[in-house]
């Protein structure tokens, strides 16, 4: 025993002076070996090494970030949805959605590149991928809150194949100009929220956001863990200090019981209410509730029967490990609101300062678009992604049907790839298939665009639209912000398994995402082209 106990004591004083010995960069990787198994301390090292050798996550080159540490149990959740399939002109003329300004999958997706890793399937949303860029589509000039302008190209992906680009632009509203807003932040300092990439980034964005008031803007703080508990009384925009100091000494702790905290948040904004003016609960939190109402589906009907009320519900997700994806999207969704995953500081600016105006005001509600397609020029089609917004033929002109508002300078974009009659498509031809009757005057149109929206706190829709003509451009022609759109569109397609993407692989997207990379004012495409390098690159570790 003696004779064992003076081999393990050389061997650690061996370890000892080797450390001591070695380089200042290298003494941590000594120490962990001695107390980690050798394979996973050469992963740290490994990382470490590469994090004095890469650039911040914004300006990688081709480069995955390190890996960060893991939670033992990753609990992490997200809605499963199938991809679009591709309908027959002749069978189902007639695609019905509601529009989406949710962007969180764009940001949550990048958290996971700069890790080291390659999204999960279900994390890819291919429309939150292309909206959260700004593209310069008109600004409306008439009766309507928006613009709809439509662009035909030659698609990228299939043979004879063409991509019908839908882009809507909502009117923009200066943030001076907004009407007075009551807004409640509804914070979760639980446990789980113990995290640098939690409650103080959450802190970092409330800060910033509360830099943006004005004197007749006003802002309740609720918090919850074990219990919810109102911090702060509606207080005016120009008490900074007041509200920064309640914001500041926000602690995380206990478990997290999200219902009833959602309910108290709800009559907070009620008895503030502004008429006329923007009243907003924004939850921020990772999405993981498990004391209370649990339940999903529970919890998206509350929100959903509250947003009567004319409140509506913002999502900021944070974090990662545990985090409640599919609880988030849905339930801003619900609440009449938008999602958004707030990664790094980057993302709090662009979401609670550059983008407030569409953060927080309103100017159409239950936005639900309808694309009838011309079986005199048109075979076939297919919607690019908005698979969890999908809408029955019958719901588009039922009011009592909830669908996507759209905020102050918003912008959507919808593509369908479509294939022309006499091309091959992705269908056989039906043998018995009878030839569709069409009227010959309507030769021109591939399709008929319909947009039905709601002005805020009003009860009846209103309907416009226009046709899309039978004309096209070759890709190297189109529009760069068009091109850009293809290119993001590309990406999230390779990252779902490139079902639809034909030839077109990583390089491809880096080469079309290049070329259309300007106007860039805030290098978001230039991280965009580093995020496809970083995908590349996984991707070929995983093959």
């Amino acid at each position: 025993m003696q004779q064992t106990t003076k081999i393990l004591t050389l061997s650690l004083l061996s370890c000892l002076i080797s450390a001591c010995s070695a380089p200042v960069e290298e003494r941590s990787v000594v120490a962990a070996e001695m107390v980690m198994p050798a394979p996973l301390a050469m992963q740290r090292a490994a990382a470490d090494s590469m994090r004095k050798m890469v650039a911040p996550a914004a300006y990688m080159v081709g480069m995955p970030a390190p890996e960060r540490p893991r939670l033992e149990q990753n609990t992490e959740k997200y809605q499963s949805n199938e991809v679009n399939p591709v309908h027959q002109v002749a069978e189902q003329a007639v695609s019905t959605f509601s529009i989406d300004v949710d962007t969180g999958s764009y940001s949550n997706t990048r958290r996971f590149l700069n890790d080291g890793r390659l999204p999960p399937v279900d994390a890819v949303r291919i429309e939150e991928m292309i909206n959260y860029f700004n593209y310069q589509y008109p600004q409306p000039n008439s009766i309507h809150p928006f613009s709809v302008t439509t662009e035909t190209v030659d698609s990228p992906w299939k043979k004879n194949a063409k991509l019908i680009k839908i882009g809507i632009q909502a009117k923009d509203i200066a943030s001076k100009q907004l009407p007075p807003a009551n807004l409640v932040f509804l914070v979760d300092v639980s446990g789980s929220m113990d995290a640098a990439d939690k409650l103080p980034l959450v802190k970092q964005t409330l800060r910033l956001l509360t830099e943006q008031l004005r004197p007749q803007d006003k802002v309740t703080i609720i918090t919850y863990a074990s219990g919810e508990k109102l911090v702060l009384e509606p207080t005016a925009g120009n008490q900074k200090d007041k509200i920064l100091s309640v914001i500041n000494e926000l602690q995380a702790s206990g478990a997290t019981a999200g219902e009833q905290a959602i309910q108290l948040a709800y009559k907070q904004a009620e008895k503030a209410m502004v008429k006329n003016g923007i009243n907003r609960i924004l939850l921020a939190t990772d999405g993981d509730f498990n004391v209370g109402i649990t339940d999903f589906s529970t919890l998206k009907g509350m929100v959903a029967d509250k947003r009567k009320s004319g409140i509506s519900l913002t999502t900021l997700g944070f974090g990662t490990g545990n985090y409640n994806e599919q609880l988030m999207e849905q339930l801003a969704d619900a609440g009449d609101g938008n999602y958004s995953y707030i990664d790094n500081k980057n993302e709090a600016k662009k979401v609670v300062q550059r983008q407030l105006s569409s953060t927080l005001a309103t100017v159409a509600q239950d936005v639900k678009i309808q694309v009838e397609f011309n079986p005199a020029t048109v075979k076939e089609y297919r919607l690019v992604g908005y698979e969890n917004r999908m809408l029955k033929q019958e719901d588009f002109n039922n009011d009592q049907v909830d669908a996507g508002d759209i905020g102050a300078g918003h912008n959507v974009t919808a593509l369908y790839e479509i294939i022309p009659v006499g091309q091959q498509g992705w269908l056989n031809d039906s043998r018995y298939q009878a030839s569709a009757k069409t009227d010959t005057t309507k030769k021109s149109e591939y399709a008929f665009v319909n947009l039905r929206y709601k002005l805020p706190n009003q009860q009846k829709s209103i309907l416009l639209n226009q046709p899309v003509k039978m004309a096209s451009t070759t890709l190297s022609q189109a529009n760069n912000d068009t091109r850009f759109a293809i290119a993001v569109a590309s990406y999230a397609q390779q990252l779902k398994g490139g079902q639809y993407n034909g030839a077109m692989g990583w390089d491809q997207i880096i080469q079309l995402a290049q070329q259309s990379a300007k106007p860039d004012p805030f290098e978001m495409r230039e991280e965009f082209v580093d995020l496809v390098k970083i995908a590349k690159s996984l991707s070929a570790k995983k093959e």
